[in-house]
């Protein structure tokens, strides 16, 4: 039998087959004119036209050691090329996928990529062409890769559908990771939580409440819905409204309001303070404050704030109005 070079690794899998099969003692028809003499491997060789014929006769079902030997030696002179190439084609491949996916990493980095973001993506990368590599090789040494590469598919189609939600999660992780529309130490509202972000990662966001409370937000909750960066700014407004009796001095009360805004040296003097009356209600004028202040003081300004207005309202004799309801009884005399 002439043999290519393209049946080689055919030819080289089926003989290490029929090679396992003697070892193991598994008895073959006989193929020839002679009554036990199996025509055992028909070898082929890389680039030459080759016709290896391995007879080995049979005493008792066991095959005679030196033949077996006689056997190997053969196979391995034949496909030592393809096995040779498989191997430098496997540690060249190796070496490479490492080179290109540091070159990867140091372009994502220069590029200011989130360090959670760019490790995924490098592993990924790595992952991928690795699996090139070792489809490239399979196909060298003999293994069909067609429905590899088919089973392969199916598989992950069928890894898709059962994996959906988590799916959508990862595709909401990279989007958050790629725009960045919060960063780790944020306080972000989003997903139906407020919180302080602790971690991003490709599933989920891990934030903890005002009271040290952890929770664990899914990233296609919060990629999908609106979110609301309160650390986003340098600079926040305070807004507080203050309500005074209908009786009582209103240009006194904005006086006092502004003195205890312009004591107080966190809240900032550009933009400059507000203070309005907003609303005529019920049963109070109601003056706002328009305070700008870093972000960060923005709690503790509007805590101490609305305490020191409280106190300066009850020095200076300024009521706040509370809603209350006025009960009239009328009698009425029997004739």
């Amino acid at each position: 039998m002439v043999s290519s070079a393209a049946s080689l690794p055919r030819c080289f899998v089926g003989q290490l087959t029929i090679f396992y099969n003697l070892l193991f003692r598994v008895r073959y028809p006989d193929k020839t004119a002679n009554g036990g003499t199996l025509i055992l491997v028909q070898g082929c060789a890389r680039q030459q036209r080759l016709s290896i014929k391995l007879e080995v006769r049979m005493m008792d079902g066991i095959p005679d050691a030196n033949q077996l030997t006689e056997t190997v030696v053969a196979m391995l002179t034949a496909h030592s090329p393809s096995l040779l190439g498989a191997l430098v084609t496997l540690i060249v491949g190796w070496w490479m996928v490492g080179m290109v996916t540091r070159g990867i990493g140091a372009a994502l980095s220069k590029g200011g990529m989130e360090d959670t973001l760019k490790n995924f993506l490098m592993s990924l990368t790595g992952a991928g062409f690795k699996a090139i590599v070792l489809i490239t090789v399979a196909g060298m040494i003999g293994i069909e890769t067609t429905s590899f590469i088919a089973v392969l598919g199916a598989a992950g189609l069928a890894v898709g559908l059962a994996l959906q939600g988590s799916l959508a999660n990862f595709a909401g992780g990279v989007l958050i990771l790629i725009f960045r529309p919060y960063k780790v130490g944020d306080f972000i509202q989003g997903g139906g939580e407020t919180g302080t972000v602790r971690s991003i990662e490709i599933f989920n966001t891990v934030m903890t409440t005002a009271d040290n409370k952890k929770i664990i937000v899914p990233n296609a909750a919060i990629s999908n819905a609106t979110i609301t960066n309160f650390s986003a700014m340098d600079t926040r407004r305070v807004d507080i409204v203050f309500g005074v009796g209908y009786g009582d001095d209103l240009r006194h009360a904005k006086s006092v309001l502004e003195e205890i805004i312009r004591k107080d040296e966190r809240i900032l003097v550009d933009p400059e303070p507000q203070i309005v009356v907003s609303a005529l209600g019920d049963s109070a004028v109601d003056i706002t404050t328009r305070s700008w202040v870093k972000a960060a003081d923005y709690w503790g300004v509007f805590f101490d704030l609305t305490e020191e207005v409280k106190l300066a309202f009850d020095e200076q004799g300024i009521s706040i109005p509370y809603p209350q309801q006025d009960l009239h009884l009328f009698r009425e005399d029997k004739a």
